[in-house]
């Protein structure tokens, strides 16, 4: 493509810049071929000219599409440069704040100097299981990329993450071992993924350090190898370090600091353990106070050496030992300090009695005069003489400081090494994963050895990325068979050879320590006469000979030659070794002196005992057998060594990268320096990544992706049913130049550049759409003004025409009429015709029909009984055929599940050893029942205190109606004195006579008098007017009083209802709350009785595997069978080996642990059974009292019973007398009359008969007097209860005589308002009370009503049966009534209760002696009154024989009839045998097929028949049997449930099944308020003998437990399909586009055959649903499922949402909203809408509004901040950071609007959590659904083998 094409106009392209590095410039002027500048204009607006360069003629840098900014992939970008790269990572970290970046195959990750919230665990979960390009880059992605191709392709991994100091390497490999440790788990009982952590404290503490770049820089480089076992759980690990930074030891830079561990021993150095180290302030130490910055800010040194402690701690090393480690790095810091001074030229002396030295040689236990002598001397060894040679002072710091160094590296190889020993383990290692931390690319000011070695490994580092992204791009290229030419890259080979080559630097290096008089300088010039005019490479400076540069693959850098000697020899004098090695205090200091294979394990093990197998790392070839040749051996030797084993190790693995990237230099967060980031881009190899993918063909596209993209570019000609062939036609038209792409086997190649080509084509095109858009709805808008106009006109023309057109249409009505007149006569004529030939044809065919039908129908019927012939034989057959193939099957399937057991049994074994970490579980629960118990008795207490207030109360209002009736006295008393001075009136007129007599004497003063009336009455009137005033001010005063008064009594009550509303929904989240976490409970009980399950069936499982005594649990059903090992006899000898081997396996501390528990549980029984006693002994003490007391009463009831029997002989007498007045009438009496009504033998008979009934009514009455005595004592139990639960107290009550303020008017109102309202409510309490008392009152008159007719229904039942059937009868219908009375008092009053009971036992005796008299006396009146009236039959029927009038009828003869006895009718229970229990459960549960039974039988029928076997236990009071079978299903349900629980069918069928047994439990309880739906007869069949309320709970918490079940299986199910399903597919075909992907591709939206798209979920729904409907499960119970499951395709849905920047655009959105439409649909179909599913998909809702609403100015942001409630504040910035263009039309959202949305979304309170719980279930609840089918209608299916059950 010709250059003229590309930089047109408005061509924006990158010029170099000084400051930014690069900088945006847009072309003003078409660059034309020959022009020597550019015309540009730059973002600020001005205008510059480019000059090109006259040789070269390069154009600058093209800037890509701004779709194609801030991609997740750098290899997406169409233009691959150095600009673009920068650019990307640019807007990416500052705009939207995201770190990690893909670069091909790696990951660069900027350190953002701030904590963010994207590791919580929640985040681990979304990325575990994901494609690595199927959610935005991550430091977890690339670890479950290692992880995910570690189980796939069963090769070894590492992550290798590099970077300069202050990167965040430390942190990202740490994060990277987190994810490892959070997703693999652990394989032991050890909890290896938390040593591995663990181990990075210990670490950082004594190989970290704080330097100018980096608070916590690692100072050395590590190498962790993380194992996996078969199952791919960690196991272990394994840690290799690489030349740690000795120097910082003894010298620290300004602003840097030394070690860790140094600062935190100084920081606690007040601890009480830690006093004898004679440790002080950091600043008092010369190793701590060289940097002058001891301290960090925001680090706590005091609580990070707690941390390191703790670390030590659980990886093993133990107290004494991590004292004696303190000790070393004590001594070393008083080393430092010991001060060393001249004795002369030639030698030094240390002063005596030194305490730093004394304190130094006390810690480590050698002796004062050696140390200060071998401090100041040296050793030397000739041939023939050995002589101590003195040091001057500085040779001697020196030597002390080689000394401390020495030690401190010692101790830090102590360190790891006993770190690996703690993480190595005794399972055999299958695989490993390894993460390489170590440093970058070094360059400073003075570089000396240890940048040398920094620089050496990362050119080694550098080759091997290069030769494995070079290995990968071929690989790409051979697979997809396109032609490729070798692309140059840059190796690196020369620069390694130029350092460890023969002849090399380190070769030459260590040569020149091997000299005697070696030097750096003698070594210098080696260099330069070896080196300089030979390689290319290795330079020498100008001004300096004792330098030299190399020119790496980063940059050049001069190395300075001072120290390379002193540094590579790291030589320690011989005799301080000695020295220390003599120390017999210290046994830890001789330990870091040995050998490895002589050092012992601080945990107590020898290593390789046991079975224990080291991690296959290979060995470090730098360690020799002894300890002096150690010393000899140089630096740069052990690390060329270490590093080429590194190389071998990572060669053998799959590399995955991660590169770190400092953003700034001062540490300031998401602030981006360019220049810096650039140097570290060139330095870590990702500019070089980005160049060797441009050289080849870094776009690359599927055909599918291609077409689906660029379909806008093709004509519908062009496009044919193969894609493949479309886009190559296509293609070849729009790029002529066929070098530019490539097609492959899957996809299309492409050179740089031609992406965004495309993408300029594709905008071309919708612009030119749009603007075809524009006019043809500006030709619809002219088109339909003109079509409004032609409109009028045709109208106008409408009306005229239809005139005339009415008068046409009248005369074409006349001719039609006569015309259908006309039709109508010759139909008649014709139809008449027509139905004489039909029904001759039809007489006709009848008949052949029915001949033909007869021979048809005997063919057929022999043809059918041949068909019956072959059936049988046939199925004879295929019986015998499939009875051959069955046995074969079983057989096979006992082989496989004795496999499985085998393993399962292994499995087990491991599992067993953490069961004392349950047992730590379940101490929060107790102290949280402990916590409970408090609260309520806290509130219990509240409770006493507010009823004391309440009596407080009472009484002061009390006194006050005392003092107010006080004062009604007093104002009568008042209006008494008022009335006499009425009476006074007249006397005092008549005084005024006297007065005026008086005056008429005294005429003299009248006129004085007068003046002084005159004067008054101004006066007066003055005053007057005064006071009308006041009293205007004053009601004015009193209606703003008043007003004021109003408003606050308004606002209070609002408030209060306000006040009470929030306290309502806070009671309810709080209840709810408790029922989830009472679920969750249930939900960690059933896992640790699934463990103890387990745990048990392993220890049953190796005692049954004893060699010579094998046997099955007797209890164990036949089903069961598989799980254990005695299948056959025959296999003995197998057998015993794997007992063998089991009984090898067992874990001795595990057996003792079970052993103590079983201790533990029989003292637990034993004290049971004690306290059973005692409550025993208690209960016959008390039943003996209350015989005594029984005793006692019965002496006065026997009194109350001679009574009643005088009372009854004189009744008696009083029926004989009556019975012989009736005879005499009878006999006396031979009237016509005499046996009809009104005669005197029918009164006397209707006489005794109403005697009868009043007698009956006696004892109904004092039935009823018991029953009120009961009663009366519950009531009164109840009014005492409600004394003591009165209202509260107001608060507000105030004494009035306190008032004294100005404010008095408006306290003294609301105090009497307070007070009126304290009447109101107590005087509402009455009336409750009176309204309760007036309902049961109403109550009882309705059962006194209702219990007189049953007594009256029963008199007529006991009429009819035989005399001896009638006394059992009454009895049995009075002990039925007393016992629900009994347990009705015991439900309402248990303390009562036993007094009831006792009351009610004696009534009951009474009762039955009465009714044994009565009987006797009605059966002798009835045998007299059958005999009377058949004589009074006999006699009537003479007499009237022949007297009835006309108008009369005639009365027949009543006859006796004979009334059989109906049959007993089927009572809705099954009976069976205690032996038979098993089979029942195992035909009805653990072998029930549910498809079957929800399909053919009516939905919960094992419910039903599992409760009729129940309600006959109950019948016959069995408890034991009762007890039994409910202990039997609930097992069995357990076991169906953990044996099929992945079915969904069976945990939803279980779960319908378990919910109908618990309504039966209810529905028969007896329970007033579970029978108000009940018919009479499902009443008659409630439990009559046993209360199952505690068994109702536990059923309850079982069928919580399925209800979890069920959630989990079904989320199993939904999980693949939600984000596929919801995000990737594209519902609406064409509306998203696929945006340009990286190396990294992503799930394709279009949908192919293995892709769920949005119907696979709906039909899943539907499934889950109608299976649930088919199993008969309660309609809430399946809206509270539904509601879950929508929750799960919510929170999974929206979770993806926030992580995927891809999926953040207009279109999406538009797509979330149609899927989220379908599922609202799916509920509208289902009448689901109001059961809480909708409103749980309301964040994805707003998410998907989120991003299609307009987002640029405040009104957006307001419009936002009000519709997102749903959405937290950090959901809405990550979209609105992850929001990205799809199509050139779309703009970003800009920074300042981001943070707007901030600002007003700052006072909300809401957690900060990103995600949501995904693993969150709702609380479930059962709401009571009871039955209508009748228990008696019930049939037993044969299918379900029960026949051993007897319906009773």
């Amino acid at each position: 493509m010709a250059a003229s094409e590309l930089y047109t106009k408005f061509a924006r392209v990158w010029i170099p810049d000084a400051e930014e590095v690069w900088k945006s410039a847009e072309l003003t002027k078409d660059y034309k071929n020959g022009d020597s500048s550019l015309q540009l204009t730059l973002e600020d607006g001005s205008s510059i000219e480019h000059k090109l360069d006259p040789k070269t003629k390069n154009l600058p840098y093209l800037r890509n599409p701004d779709i194609l900014v801030g991609e997740n992939d750098l290899t997406a970008l169409s233009y691959l440069h150095e600009p673009a790269v920068l650019h990307n990572l640019k807007v990416r970290f500052i705009d939207s704040k995201l770190i990690y970046t893909y670069c091909g195959i790696v990951l660069v990750a900027i350190n953002p100097y701030e904590t963010l919230p994207i590791y919580g665990t929640d985040i681990i979960n979304a990325y575990s299981g994901q494609n690595m390009g199927d959610m935005d880059p991550h430091i977890f992605a690339v670890a479950e990329e290692a992880y995910k191709q570690m189980a796939r392709d069963e090769r070894n991994q590492s992550i290798i993450v590099s970077g300069e100091s202050g990167a965040g390497k430390t942190v990202s490999a740490k994060y990277a071992m987190r994810y490892f440790a959070t997703v693999s788990g652990s394989a032991s009982e050890a909890n290896v993924e938390e040593k591995v952590l663990a181990s990075n404290p210990i670490m950082e503490a004594i190989g970290n350090a704080k330097t100018t770049r980096n608070d916590n820089s690692s100072r050395f480089g590590k190498y962790i190898e993380i194992g996996f076992d078969n199952r791919y759980r960690i196991i272990g690990a394994n840690m290799r370090t690489y030349l740690l930074e000795k120097s910082r030891v003894v010298f620290q830079a300004d602003e840097e600091r030394n070690y860790h561990i140094f600062y935190q021993l100084c920081a606690s150095a007040h601890l009480p353990e830690l006093k004898a180290l004679k440790l002080s302030s950091a600043n008092d130490f010369l190793y701590t106070r060289q940097g002058r910055s001891p301290v960090i800010d925001g680090v706590d040194d005091t609580k990070e050496l707690c941390t390191t402690r703790n670390a030590f701690t659980l990886l093993g090393i133990n107290e004494s030992y991590q004292m004696g480690l303190f000790q070393v790095l004590a001594a070393i810091l008083h080393l430092g300090n010991v001060e060393i001074k001249d004795k002369d030229a030639d030698s030094s002396i240390i002063a005596p009695n030194n305490r730093h030295l004394m304190a130094f040689c006390d810690l480590v236990g050698v002796t004062y005069q050696d140390m200060s002598q071998w401090l100041c001397h040296r050793k030397l060894k000739t041939a023939m003489e050995t002589y101590i040679k003195p040091l001057p002072r500085l040779q001697a710091t020196n030597a002390r400081d080689a000394l401390a160094k020495h030690i401190y590296a010692k101790m830090f190889n102590w360190i790891v090494e006993h770190v690996n020993k703690a993480l190595i383990t005794s399972i055999k290692q299958h695989s490993f994963i390894g993460v390489l931390d170590i440093y970058g690319f070094e360059t400073f000011e003075v570089n000396s050895f240890e940048q040398f070695c920094i620089n050496y490994a990362n050119e080694k580092l550098q080759q091997q990325f290069n030769m494995h992204v070079f290995k990968l791009e071929q690989e790409e290229y051979m697979k997809e068979q396109i032609p490729w030419t070798l692309i140059d890259f840059y190796d690196n080979q020369p620069c390694i050879n130029l350092i460890e080559a023969k002849m090399g630097i380190l070769d030459l290096l260590d040569e020149e320590c091997k000299m005697p008089k070696g030097s750096d300088d003698s070594w210098a010039q080696k260099l330069y006469n070896t080196h300089l005019k030979t390689c290319s490479l290795f330079e020498k400076p100008r001004m300096s000979n004792r330098a030299f540069i190399i020119q790496h693959f980063a940059d050049k850098v001069e190395y300075q030659c001072d120290g390379f000697l002193e540094k590579n020899k790291d030589t320690v004098n011989e005799e301080q070794i000695n020295v220390m090695k003599a120390s017999k205090k210290f046994d830890l200091l001789v330990e870091l002196f040995l050998d490895e294979e002589k050092a012992t394990s601080p945990v107590g093990q020898a290593p390789g005992t046991g079975g224990r197998t080291r991690l296959s790392v290979k060995p470090d070839k730098s360690r020799t057998s002894a300890t002096s040749k150690e010393h000899k051996k140089t630096v740069g030797c052990q690390f060329r060594n270490s590093l080429q084993i590194l190389m071998e190790t990572l060669n053998a693995t799959t590399p995955h990268y991660v590169r770190c990237i400092k953003p700034n230099d001062f540490k300031q967060p998401f602030s981006f320096d360019p220049k810096r980031a650039v140097q570290q881009l060139r330095a870590c190899g990702v500019l070089e990544t980005i160049r060797i993918s441009a050289a080849g063909f870094p776009s690359r596209w599927t055909y599918q992706e291609f077409f689906s993209r660029y379909r806008v570019l093709m004509k519908q000609k062009d496009v044919l049913p193969d894609k493949k062939m479309t886009c190559k036609n296509v293609l070849e038209k729009l790029v002529q130049d066929q070098d530019k792409y490539q097609f492959g086997k899957t996809k299309i190649f492409f050179r740089a550049g031609q992406v965004a080509y495309l993408e300029k084509l594709r905008a071309d095109k919708l612009r030119a759409a749009c603007i075809r858009i524009q006019k043809t709805i500006r030709c619809w808008l002219a088109r339909k003004k003109y079509l409004r106009k032609r409109s009028a006109a045709i109208t106008i023309q409408r009306f005229t025409r239809g005139y005339q057109a009415r008068c046409l249409v009248k005369f074409m009505r006349r001719t039609r009429a006569a015309t259908v007149i006309q039709k109508f006569q010759r139909m008649y004529v014709e139809r008449k015709r027509y139905r004489q030939k039909q029904a001759a044809a039809l007489a006709m065919q009848t008949i052949l029909r029915a001949y033909m039908a007869r021979q048809k129908y005997q063919a057929l019927l022999r043809e059918h009984k041949a068909l019956i012939i072959q059936k049988y034989v046939r199925g004879w057959l295929a019986r015998r055929w499939y009875k051959r193939c069955l046995r074969a099957i079983v057989y096979l399937q006992c082989c496989l599940r004795r496999m499985r057991a085998k393993r399962e049994l292994k499995k087990l074994k491991i599992e067993a050893r953490s069961v004392e970490h349950f047992k730590k579980l379940n101490i929060g629960m107790e102290n949280k029942i402990m916590q409970l118990q408090r609260k309520i008795d806290e509130q219990n207490k509240e409770n006493r205190v507010i009823s004391e207030k309440l009596i407080s109360l009472e009484t002061t209002h009390t006194a006050e109606s005392e003092r107010m009736r006080g004062e009604l006295s007093r104002l009568r008393g008042a209006e008494e004195e008022a009335r006499n001075n009425a009476n006074r009136v007249t006397s005092m007129l008549e005084e005024l006579e006297r007065l005026r007599r008086e005056l008429s004497i005294a005429q003299q003063e009248k006129k004085t008098i007068e003046d002084w009336a005159q004067t008054y009455r101004d006066e007066m009137e003055q005053m007057v007017a005064e006071l009308k005033d006041q009293n205007g001010l004053l009601k004015t005063e009193k209606n703003d009083l008043n007003r004021l008064i109003q408003e606050q009594s308004q606002q209070m009550t609002e408030k209060m209802a306000r006040a009470i509303t929030e306290q309502t929904q806070q009671l309810q989240m709080d209840l709810n709350e408790e029922r989830s976490h009472y679920q969750n409970l249930l939900t960690e009980h059933r896992r640790l009785e699934d463990k103890y399950d387990d745990l048990k069936e392993e220890m049953a499982s190796s005692n049954v595997a004893k060699p010579g005594h094998r046997r099955t649990d007797s209890t164990h059903s036949s089903n069961e069978s598989e799980y254990t090992y005695n299948s056959e006899f025959a296999e003995s000898e197998e057998g015993s080996r794997a007992a063998e081997d089991v009984t090898r396996g067992i874990d001795t501390s595990l057996t003792l642990k079970l052993q103590k528990r079983l201790t533990e549980l029989e003292q637990e029984k034993q004290s049971l059974r004690n306290e059973l006693e005692n409550k025993e002994e208690q209960f016959q003490r008390a039943r003996a009292r209350d015989d005594a007391e029984h005793k006692k009463a019965r002496g006065a009831e026997l009194e109350y019973e001679s009574l009643k029997r005088q009372e009854l002989e004189s009744e008696n007498k009083k029926l004989k007398h009556d019975l012989a007045e009736m005879r005499q009438s009878l006999l006396g009496n031979a009237a016509a009359g005499a046996g009809a009504p009104g005669s005197p033998a029918y009164k006397v008979l209707l006489d005794q008969l109403n005697a009868s009934c009043e007698e009956l009514e006696v004892r109904k009455e004092e039935v009823l007097i018991l029953r009120s005595q009961l009663v009366s004592q519950k009531e009164a139990m109840q009014h005492k209860d409600e004394k003591e639960t009165m209202t509260e107290p107001s608060h507000y009550v105030e004494d009035v005589s306190k008032l004294k303020d100005s404010d008095e008017l408006k306290q003294a109102y609301i105090g009497l308002k307070e007070t009126n309202r304290l009447l109101e409510s107590q005087m509402q309490t009455q009336r409750r009370s009176y309204d309760n008392e007036m309902e049961a009152l109403r109550g009882e008159l309705q059962n006194v009503k209702e219990e007189n007719n049953r007594q009256q229904q029963l008199l007529a039942q006991n009429l009819q049966l035989p005399p001896e059937a009638r006394i059992e009868a009454s009895l049995q219908h009075e002990i039925t009534r007393l016992t629900n009375e009994n347990l009705e008092i015991m439900a309402d009053d248990p303390t009562a209760s036993r007094e009831a009971r006792v009351t009610i036992l004696r009534r009951m005796v009474d009762l039955m002696e009465q009714l044994e008299k009565q009987d006797r006396t009605i059966r002798k009146l009835k045998k007299q009154l059958k005999v009377y009236s058949k004589r009074i039959g006999e006699m009537g029927a003479g007499q009237t024989e022949g007297q009835t009038s006309p108008g009369q009828m005639v009365d027949e003869p009543i006859r006796p009839v004979n009334i059989p006895r109906r049959e007993k009718d089927f009572q809705g229970m099954l009976e069976y045998k205690k032996e038979d229990e098993l089979k029942l459960v195992k035909n009805l549960i653990l072998e029930l097929k549910p498809r079957g039974v929800a399909v053919n039988l009516i939905p919960g029928l094992p419910a039903y028949i599992l409760f009729m076997c129940l309600r006959h236990a109950d019948y016959v009071n069995d408890d034991q049997k009762v007890r039994t079978l409910l202990t039997s299903i609930i097992n069995s349900i357990k076991k169906i449930l953990k044996k099929r629980g992945d079915d969904f069918e069976t945990v939803s069928f279980w779960l319908s099944n378990t919910c109908r047994f618990l309504h039966c439990l209810k529905q028969y309880s007896g329970d007033e308020a579970f029978m108000k739906h009940n018919t009479s007869r499902q009443n008659e069949h409630s439990l009559s003998n046993f209360d199952l309320a505690e068994y109702r709970q536990v059923i309850s918490d079982l069928a919580i437990q399925i209800y979890q079940q069920l959630i989990k299986c079904m989320e199993n199910i939904l999980q693949p399909m939600i984000v596929s399903g919801m995000l990737e597919h594209e519902t609406i075909q064409g509306v998203s586009g696929v945006k340009p992907t990286g190396l990294r591709k992503r799930t394709s939206s279009i949908a192919d055959e293995g892709t769920y798209t949005l119907d696979s979920i709906l039909r899943q729904l539907g499934s889950f649903h109608s299976t649930m409907c088919q199993h008969g499960t309660d309609p809430e119970l399946i809206k509270q499922v539904v509601k879950q499951q929508f929750y799960i395709i919510g929170a999974v849905t929206l979770n993806n949402l926030l992580l995927r920047k891809d999926m953040c655009s207009w279109s999406k959105g538009m797509q979330i909203r149609y899927n989220v439409s379908q599922l609202e649909e799916w509920l509208r179909d289902k009448s689901l809408m109001l059961c809480g599913a909708k409103e749980t998909l309301e964040p994805l809702i707003q998410a998907a509004q989120l991003l299609q609403v307009k987002k640029k100015t405040d009104e957006d942001a307001e419009a936002i901040c009000s519709m997102c409630h749903a959405l937290t504040t950090s959901q809405i910035v990550k979209v609105l950071n992850l929001y990205t263009p799809v199509n050139e039309f779309e703009e970003r959202v800009s920074v300042a609007f981001i943070r707007t949305i901030q600002t007003r979304l700052r006072d909300r309170c809401e957690t900060p959590q990103l995600l949501m719980d995904t693993k969150m279930i709702y609380p479930v609840t059962f709401p009571f659904n009871p039955s209508s089918l009748a228990l008696e209608t019930i049939q037993i299916p044969s299918s379900l083998n029960l026949g051993f059950l007897t319906r009773v």
